[in-house]
């Protein structure tokens, strides 16, 4: 696949989404929620085949599709040695993770002010109980890594950081300085990388993170759709989470010494939960060897959402907003953000609803809008997405 191949009328890959019509819409919901490629509804079909013929001896194939989606979150993070955890949601994994650390030697939490929800609100609650929580600002991301780094001591249980961070883009570089800190304190380093993953290269080896856990999904950019989460853990783990399902058992169960402590199956078993719904992993593993046929590879996609900021950036400048209506960060540059434009606006959900109805998909958070386009859109849909902006700005009393 050649990017300029997506960026002309007719897209390549549209003819891959049908279902989502996403030639006959503006779907700048990337960031939030990348269209499905039809082939996912052929991996939904299959699972519902597979109960239908096989019954409770379905499991085997819904575990070699779990096999598969370990795998395929392994090869983004061109990760070979470390092993995966799969879940409906990051929030699940995060508190079992959360539930083996030791609290009592280390009370203590380090992470920053712009983690998603699913962090920010569980460590909120948490310190409601009497953890301590700091968090250090993530603006300006550049030493974010540093100030992390400073503020991790003997009494830090982990570190917990975005790689890209939810709410403005902005690529945290550097997180080796973070993971040299937390082996010398003995703290756990937690990179959250779901808003990296196929937008933004994200290779652990390359980045020294070899030591470190990584929690993500692919609901965003991976195409992945719900249910679709993974925590990596290092090789050798031997963490104890007292959140814990009876799948964490399986490996458990063959090498029973019939001792009366709880047993944990190895590597990534350990953070296991319990019976689920094994079709979100059947429309993933199709996704998966979808992207693979295209050559939709993380460099690739890399290059052309760079291109697609950038479009967009350039085409939003033209506009000569009113930047007390709209405006955006000019002071970082492009290369140093993920695979969304931010744009501040104190009406940005009022800003969205008026692009709805104008056929342009979009989503925000607070005062942020965020514009998310994907390799299935052309260069021409783009241009017509930002006006469709302007005219929502326009329309603003």
């Amino acid at each position: 696949m050649h990017p300029a191949d997506l960026y002309r009328t007719p897209n390549a890959l549209a003819p891959h989404y049908v279902r989502f019509g996403v030639d006959k819409r503006i779907l700048m919901t990337g960031h939030s929620h990348q269209a499905w490629p039809d082939c996912g509804l052929v991996g939904q079909l299959e699972a519902w085949s597979d109960a239908a013929e096989h019954a409770d001896e379905k499991w085997e194939r819904a575990f070699a599709k779990a096999a598969r989606i370990q795998a395929g979150f392994a090869q983004l993070l061109d990760d070979r040695d470390g092993v995966y955890t799969l879940a409906p949601s990051t929030h699940d994994l995060l508190v079992r993770w959360l539930s083996a650390l030791d609290w009592r030697r280390r009370p203590r939490l380090v992470t920053t002010d712009g983690e998603f929800h699913s962090v920010r609100r569980q460590l909120d609650r948490l310190s409601e109980e009497g953890l301590e929580v700091v968090r250090v600002p993530h603006r300006p991301a550049d030493d974010v890594a540093e100030r992390l780094a400073a503020a991790a001591d003997d009494r830090t249980a982990a570190v917990i950081v975005s790689a890209v961070f939810f709410t403005n883009a902005h690529i945290v570089p550097g997180l080796r300085v973070a993971m040299q800190a937390c082996e010398r304190a003995g703290a756990a380093l937690l990179v959250d990388v779901y808003h990296a993953l196929n937008a933004v290269p994200f290779l652990l080896a390359e980045q020294g993170l070899g030591p470190a856990f990584v929690v993500g999904g692919g609901y965003k950019y991976c195409q992945l759709g719900e249910g679709n989460c993974f925590l990596r853990s290092p090789p050798g783990v031997s963490l104890r989470p007292i959140v814990t399902g009876w799948f964490a058992e399986f490996d458990a169960l063959a090498d029973s010494t019939g001792s009366s402590r709880v047993s944990y199956g190895h590597g990534g078993g350990r953070f296991a939960g319990s019976t689920y719904d094994p079709t979100s992993h059947y429309r993933a593993a199709k996704v998966f060897d979808f992207f693979e046929a295209q050559g939709l590879t993380p460099a690739l996609l890399r290059e052309v959402s760079q291109h697609q900021v950038g479009r967009l950036a350039a085409a939003f400048d033209a506009l000569d907003a009113d930047p007390q209506k709209i405006r955006r960060d000019r002071a970082t540059a492009l290369a140093k953000m993920g695979g969304f434009l931010a744009l501040e606006a104190p009406r940005a959900g009022e800003l969205c609803r008026e692009l709805r109805r104008r056929g342009v998909l979009a989503d925000y958070r607070g005062e942020v809008l965020r514009l998310g386009p994907a390799p299935y859109l052309t260069d021409e849909q783009l241009d017509t997405g930002i006006a469709c902006l302007g005219d929502a700005v326009a329309a603003l009393s």
